[in-house]
């Protein structure tokens, strides 16, 4: 398991319908996110990459995943100062593959 509900369960003091709505809302957002984040890279779209990271970043920080947020970091950093698609194109399958498993590991630790 790579993913961590400790800031979630600290934010929702117990609130299980908070937490789900959390996890529901990474579930919908996070992959239409890592799609678009794909195409921008295949069109070398600086500002879109920057754009993209930008809002990953929070969701997956929620969930603990830190090499997923510093990821998610290097690319918004890169993409923000117009540099190095090459390096951003060599972090993005480390950053996809994290965000698919903590997806299956979701909808199944959540029964969606």
């Amino acid at each position: 398991m790579i993913y961590s509900l400790d800031k979630i369960n600290e934010m929702a003091e117990g609130d299980q319908d908070f937490i789900n709505s959390v996890v529901s809302v990474f579930l919908e957002e996070v992959p239409e996110d890592l799609l678009a984040l794909k195409k921008a890279l295949a069109e070398d779209d600086y500002q879109q990459v920057y754009q993209l990271a930008h809002k990953i970043k929070p969701n997956v920080d929620l969930l603990g995943m830190e090499q997923t947020r510093a990821a998610a970091l290097e690319m918004e950093t890169l993409g923000k100062s117009e540099s190095n698609m090459e390096e951003i194109k060599r972090i993005f399958p480390l950053l996809s593959a994290d965000i698919h498993q903590v997806v299956s590991e979701l909808k199944n630790d959540f029964d969606c």
